[in-house]
């Protein structure tokens, strides 16, 4: 599996993240970005949040008003099977080697985009860790940082390992 990293996203905590062109990430994440809530969001198995493109796409197409960076996504890709994403799976990004650790649950933060939009990216399978569910990688996927280093927009993200 191999896509692409189309934007890196940051904020000094919250929701929306803005673009950058290039990162340095370190076991906590890229360096600059902020987290208002650390019981739910950051910490080493949660340093970083992929977003697939498609999804982000999919969701406007059915009028949420999202755009890129909206979900509180770090990393916005593009061409990596959402659905396929599972725990333990490892990715070179750029410089870094990131290792898929959990489906992302959806905050009360993301209720700025339109009531219903948790039930649309999120369900009680996906909360039972079953990649069956039709909303599985929808809300993104968190991820730890096995290998610190520079990643840049449009970096190839290639899957390496894909379950350990």
């Amino acid at each position: 599996m191999r896509g692409s990293v189309i934007q890196i996203n940051i904020s000094s905590g919250g929701l929306p993240k803005t673009p950058i062109e290039r990162a340095i990430v370190d076991e906590l994440g890229i360096l600059g970005d902020g987290h208002r809530n650390m019981k739910h969001h950051g910490g080493p198995r949660r340093a970083l949040l992929l977003v697939a493109a498609e999804a982000i796409d999919t969701l406007k197409a059915e009028g949420w008003p999202l755009f890129y960076g909206a979900l509180g996504e770090n990393l916005t890709t593009r061409g990596l099977d959402y659905s396929s994403w599972r725990s333990g799976q490892r990715y070179q990004a750029g410089g870094v080697v990131l290792e898929l650790t959990s489906p992302r649950g959806p905050c009360g933060n993301l209720n700025s985009y339109g009531a219903g939009i948790h039930k649309r990216i999120y369900d009680e399978r996906v909360k039972v860790l079953d990649p069956g569910s039709p909303y599985w990688g929808l809300s993104g996927f968190y991820a730890s940082i096995l290998k610190t280093g520079e990643l840049r927009t449009e970096d190839i993200i290639e899957l390496i390992d894909p379950v350990v």
